[in-house]
């Protein structure tokens, strides 16, 4: 029996884009290294090792404190070691949409109940930085352009992963919906994509909200 976690691993440690990027946007790519190669073993041999298949949820690209250091969607180093049990050398520093997500998972039942469940992954499963900032794979024509063949080829390898391909979930109601629901329609990779809101639009405007929004999360994810 070949274990989820294997096939999740292998796909993370051969993520690569090879072209140039356009202007100055440069990709992060942790799982070069190797301290965040152990930690990324460790989580996905920790929730992932049986070969039950689970629904996607993807983001847009991971950010530069999330799983852009940790090389784990959505996860920062806090929710990391607090939430998941894995302690990490990485700067404790906190990331919205990491806040969000992990309480909708304590609120779901906690990190194993819902990670046996769920894969949380991206569009792009590497993300981008320009000047210094988090930037979204969709923020420049030129750069969707060169990144189509790597998120297709990716989507593609994602949805592989997972037997169960009846449905998806999509963070993000606007851009990364419409392009995923493009993506769909040419490559026939689920049959229903299910938005939510994306969580660090909750934490920015509608913060105050919040309970409710995890509310929606939590009855869109049972129900389904």
């Amino acid at each position: 029996m070949t274990l989820l976690a294997d096939k999740i691993l292998e796909f993370y440690s051969t993520l690569d884009i090879p072209v140039v990027l356009p202007g100055d946007i440069r990709v992060m790519n942790p799982y070069r290294y190797q301290d965040v190669q152990a930690v990324v073993d460790r989580f996905y041999r920790k929730f992932y090792s049986d070969d039950h298949s689970r629904t996607l949820i993807l983001g847009i690209n991971p950010g530069r404190f999330g799983g852009g250091i940790t090389g784990i969607p959505f996860t920062d180093p806090i929710r990391l070691e607090d939430d998941c049990g894995i302690a990490n050398s990485f700067p404790k520093k906190p990331e919205l949409s990491s806040v969000f997500i992990y309480e909708v998972i304590r609120t779901f039942g906690g990190a194993a109940r819902f990670y046996s469940r769920f894969f949380i992954s991206a569009v792009s499963p590497l993300g981008f930085l320009k000047d210094g900032k988090n930037y979204n794979y969709y923020d420049d024509h030129a750069l969707l352009m060169a990144l189509q063949p790597f998120i297709e080829e990716t989507l593609r390898k994602q949805f592989m992963l997972m037997t169960e391909r009846q449905r998806c979930y999509c963070l993000g109601e606007g851009k990364n919906f419409e392009f995923l629901g493009r993506l769909n329609k040419s490559l026939s990779l689920t049959g229903e994509i299910i938005p939510l809101p994306h969580p660090r639009w909750v934490m920015q405007y509608k913060r105050k909200k919040m309970k409710d929004y995890i509310d929606l999360y939590i009855r869109t994810l049972v129900n389904n």
